[in-house]
């Protein structure tokens, strides 16, 4: 069983004299390393219009190598804009995930659109840098992942790995919508696509992880990463119905493979969840997983999935991994 240790609450929009487009929320952290710190990128949101919907950017910020909670720098502007009218990223740029390819940093992305029976749909698109990874261009104004017949809505939530020279990203798929008191609510299901370049996918096209409380949970962020010998998974997962509380909220799931395609799903060793009370005490989500001076480190997120801003926990039995799968 892994055993993290809950070290608070990192960072949060609405503590700091943060621009107005980044007014609330700071989801789906992840890290990139530099020599003397640390950049996370997130998702952040304005205050919502008068109609009530949300926009979502996508921003970074960077932390001091040898203190995690010492912020050194904050985006000034999006590390990316909205599309043009019509796109499918006019909406929301959400969550991004960065991987650095020598001095190349590809950056991949959900991009939203809304629509007018469901609120949103989602597509994946593709961008790069070549100022350290400050700001991005697309590679166009389409997605580099899309919707097919067996993926027919909400592909989201990317993960960029390299493993073997190899591109792999994870992802999600959406499998239906349902109505939860009248209100439309998407149902997914991790996924996973390969590819020589990091732009040309081979999709797997099925589900990796198998269910667990119910058929319709949804499923996301599936990070991925290698040690002892074997592919390890952290996840999120929730129920259907009723998942903005804390009884049906995300809580953080784990999974293990050989070869990257079969996993076999061990909650029981995730090793966190939520706490008893403070900001992540109704839910844990989007896990983000890195190695950082020999020490295993995950972000998350907390209440509200993110609202409140992203925690950070560390691996407190990195040696003992090894005996528990003996």
């Amino acid at each position: 069983m892994f055993k993290w240790e809950k070290l608070g609450k990192v960072f949060d929009p609405s503590e700091h004299d943060t621009p107005e487009w980044m007014q609330q929320f700071a989801q789906a952290p992840c890290a990139v390393l530099f020599d003397d710190f640390v950049r996370i990128y997130f998702s952040c949101r304005p205050k919502p219009d008068e109609k009530g919907q949300y926009t979502s950017y996508s921003a970074y910020v960077d932390l001091d190598r040898n203190n995690l909670f010492k912020i050194k720098e904050l985006s000034e502007v999006p590390i990316l804009p909205l599309g043009d009218l019509g796109n499918f990223d006019e909406f929301g740029i959400y969550p991004v995930s960065v991987i650095k390819d020598k001095e190349l940093f590809k950056l991949y992305y959900a991009g939203w659109t809304r629509c007018e029976s469901v609120p949103f749909n989602v597509n994946i698109g593709y961008a790069t840098s070549i100022d350290n990874g400050k700001t991005f261009t697309k590679l166009g104004k389409g997605p580099i992942l899309s919707y097919s017949l067996d993926e027919p809505f909400v592909l989201s939530g990317p993960k960029i790995r390299k493993f073997n020279g190899r591109y792999y990203l994870f992802y999600i798929a959406g499998s239906k919508w349902i109505l939860d008191k009248g209100k439309p609510e998407p149902i997914y299901k991790i996924r996973m696509a390969e590819s020589a370049d990091g732009i040309n996918w081979k999709k797997l096209n099925k589900n990796i992880i198998l269910n667990k409380i119910e058929e319709n949970e949804a499923q996301a962020s599936p990070d991925v990463f290698f040690l002892n010998g074997k592919y390890r998974m952290f996840f999120c997962y929730r129920h259907s119905k009723g998942y903005r509380s804390k009884t049906g909220g995300y809580r953080i799931g784990y999974a293990e493979s050989s070869d990257l395609i079969n996993w076999d799903r061990k909650d029981d060793m995730a090793g966190i969840d939520v706490s008893e009370t403070g900001w992540d005490s109704e839910m844990v989500s989007y896990p983000h997983i890195f190695m950082l001076e020999d020490e295993i480190y995950m972000f998350y997120l907390g209440n509200g999935v993110g609202k409140n801003g992203f925690g950070m926990a560390k691996l407190k039995n990195l040696n003992e991994i090894d005996e528990v799968d003996k």
